[in-house]
């Protein structure tokens, strides 16, 4: 994969803050859209990794959904989204340029049997994977992406040094935090600023800023 062709694809990743992101491009996919601008762009696709309010919120689905809308789930998730397709691990779903693949996420906080589940985007010869809330665990092995978005906050989530391996095992050319800015849950700037210098080795990492 060119760097070329990685940068304009981490280029076209935006932040809301916390674990909420969009995606750019066609289609046009938000992943956990939690406290984003009412006016935001209409979403193609939305993919939700939980049920936790922070993650699956409703009132912000319904700012960017319309009639056409795919919205993808982890089961416990879909319960709350009229309409929504779930997806468990290994389960994938091909929307318009993108396919998407559901992966296992997990940790002590959401063991394996609360469902949740990270992400797996193909689009356009890239692959990025948006972790959830999870901790490094043996089933990272089995995923290869191009872009990883990794949690930091280490409340429910992996730590700095553990994301940092994850980025590594998963062969990111292109590593981004998550879970940080916010004083009552997750990381700090520091910790953020730590991970990208961590991972400087094998991968360059981006600290996006904030929108809305």
């Amino acid at each position: 994969m060119s760097s070329l062709k990685i940068n304009v694809m981490i280029d076209s990743l935006e932040w809301f803050g916390h674990a909420s992101f969009r995606l750019s491009g066609t289609p046009l996919i938000y992943i956990d859209p939690w406290r984003i601008p009412r006016d935001s762009t209409p979403a193609d696709v939305i993919l939700i990794t939980h049920d936790h309010y922070d993650h699956c919120s409703p009132a912000d689905i319904e700012k960017i959904r319309t009639p056409k809308t795919v919205i993808v789930a982890s089961p416990r998730a879909a319960t709350l989204i009229t309409g929504a397709t779930v997806l468990r691990p290994w389960q994938s779903i091909n929307v318009d340029r993108a396919c998407i693949t559901a992966v296992p996420a997990y940790n002590s906080h959401h063991p394996a049997s609360f469902e949740g589940v990270g992400f797996v985007v193909a689009i356009d010869q890239h692959d990025i994977y948006f972790a959830g809330d999870t901790d490094l665990i043996p089933e990272m092995s089995r995923i290869h992406a191009d872009i990883a978005v990794l949690p930091i906050g280490s409340r429910q989530t992996m730590n700095v040094e553990m994301a940092v391996r994850a980025a590594q095992t998963v062969g990111a050319h292109w590593a981004v935090p998550s879970h940080w800015g916010y004083f009552y849950e997750g990381g700090t700037v520091v910790d953020a600023k730590r991970f990208v210098e961590l991972v400087s080795p094998f991968a360059e990492g981006r600290l996006l800023h904030r929108i809305g």
